[in-house]
């Protein structure tokens, strides 16, 4: 490892995922959201159903139709409160003006296009207007706006045709309110119908400012380490000069057992993290806390069929929490790396350099994917042609089964289901990063260290 460096924007804390939009009305989800904005750094939060019954933006009366913006305005208002963004996805259709009820999830989404495009039109050009006159064009402008989620995963009930027909009309009425309106589409799991899309609003002359989509290293089959550079690499070549956002990913789609919940996350979050960048424009973790209701909301603090936060319910930390808490301390400069061995294809390490702090900062993860066999290695890592100063001392934290792992400390207390206020304040003790020295041999302007690293 050199002093050789290179520019490293943290573009994975441009946007979180949460779970649907009622759910921010809640004051623990807001809470959980100020943490992840204060500590991890995101700067822009998405969710599905903004247009849901349950945010009662849109009803039918006696033939007229009335509109509603005061909970939507609530949730946003605190997310901009907080120095964040919205990254509007535009969904569910409300059911007044549903083609069908054909519904998704606990909360119900309805999946179908709307009965009256017309009305729809309306509907959406009148949010835009409200919008902007609320929060001022020049804080909209810098606002991201996605038609609808995953339209070809069960989530809309019409064709691949349809759903373009629809985002062209979604995308028309928003940028004829204002044609700077940032739109894009076609938010599809599994990185699909790309190519389809940008065919459809080429030869249509149809608006789109940025391509959207999905991706989970569980999506590919067989997997490997770095399927999802594989994958995202070659989206990027199909979105051609159009920005590339995946605004949704994470370790992996798993319940049984729960990944997720594990150091297997975060070691996957340090992998990828550095594997995909400059690949991705926008990285979007799914999701950032446990308040969630796909499933309805479950009372498992941890391995639970709604676990994908990076907090759990009680706003414990998990291991993917300390990953990024660490990445948001991470430097501006990352430093060349170079492996002395081609054998072992589990360990990785990257390192950036701190110029506000003055510090170097190294990562060194031991990943593969859950279903592969990964060993404990022995590490050793070597600087050169480093200033260190005369007093310059090396220390380390840790992320695995010993370390910032609040789930396996759940299970020794005997997983109880509802921890009380002692047992809460434990967990987040033991979620928390701790900080040691680490022995390193150094001379003049080179360093020497060993590590041993288990599995994840």
């Amino acid at each position: 490892m050199s002093a050789t460096t290179t520019p490293f924007p943290h573009y994975w804390e441009e946007c979180v995922g949460s779970g649907h939009a009622e759910l921010a009305l809640r004051a623990d989800w807001q809470d959980h959201l100020k943490t992840v904005r204060d500590s991890l750094g995101f700067r822009r939060v998405r969710f599905h159903g903004l247009f849901d019954d349950d945010m009662s933006a849109y009803q039918k009366i006696n033939g007229e139709e009335i509109y509603s913006w005061f909970n939507i305005d609530s949730v946003f208002d605190y997310i901009v409160s907080i120095g964040m963004a919205p990254y509007v996805e535009l969904s569910f259709m409300p059911q007044d003006m549903a083609s069908a009820n054909t519904t998704i999830m606990h909360y119900k989404g309805n999946t179908s296009p709307p009965k009256d495009v017309d009305a729809w039109r309306r509907f959406i050009q009148a949010f835009a207007q409200h919008i902007i006159a609320r929060y001022g064009e020049d804080v909209v402008l810098d606002w991201t706006f996605e038609v609808w989620n995953e339209p070809n995963c069960g989530f809309f009930s019409g064709s691949q045709q349809d759903y373009f027909n629809f985002y062209n009309e979604t995308a028309t009425a928003l940028k004829s309110v204002n044609s700077q309106l940032k739109v894009g589409g076609p938010v599809t799991c599994q990185s699909a119908w790309i190519v389809e899309f940008i065919d459809f609003c080429t030869q249509n002359n149809v608006p789109v400012d940025f391509i959207a989509t999905h991706e989970y290293p569980t999506d590919q089959y067989p997997g490997n380490r770095d399927i999802m550079k594989e994958v995202m690499t070659k989206a990027k070549s199909q979105a051609g000069s159009l920005p590339l956002f995946y605004s949704e990913y994470n370790d992996g789609l798993y319940s049984a057992p729960a990944y997720h919940d594990r150091p297997y996350a975060a070691a996957y979050i340090f992998h990828v993290v550095n594997l995909v960048q400059g690949i991705p424009n926008l990285l979007s973790w799914w999701t950032f806390t446990d308040i969630f209701e796909e499933q309805g909301q479950t009372s498992q603090p941890f391995y639970g069929v709604n676990g994908w936060g990076l907090l759990n319910m009680y706003k414990i930390p998990k291991p993917s929490y300390r990953a990024f808490e660490l990445l948001h301390q991470m430097g501006d400069e990352q430093i060349q790396v170079s492996a002395s061995s081609s054998e072992n294809t589990t360990v990785g390490s990257w390192a950036t350099y701190n110029s506000s702090s003055s510090l170097l900062q190294i990562v060194v993860y031991n990943y593969d994917v859950a279903t592969n066999p990964v060993l404990t290695e022995e590490v050793t890592i070597s600087l050169s042609n480093f200033k260190f100063a005369a007093d310059a001392v090396a220390n380390m934290t840790r992320i695995d089964d010993d370390y910032s792992n609040p789930a396996l400390q759940w299970e020794n207390m005997g997983s109880p289901q509802y921890p009380t206020s002692s047992q809460l304040e434990t967990l987040i003790e033991y979620s928390s990063l701790q900080w040691m020295n680490l022995p390193a041999t150094m001379d003049g302007d080179s360093a020497t260290f060993t590590l041993s690293l288990p599995p994840w």
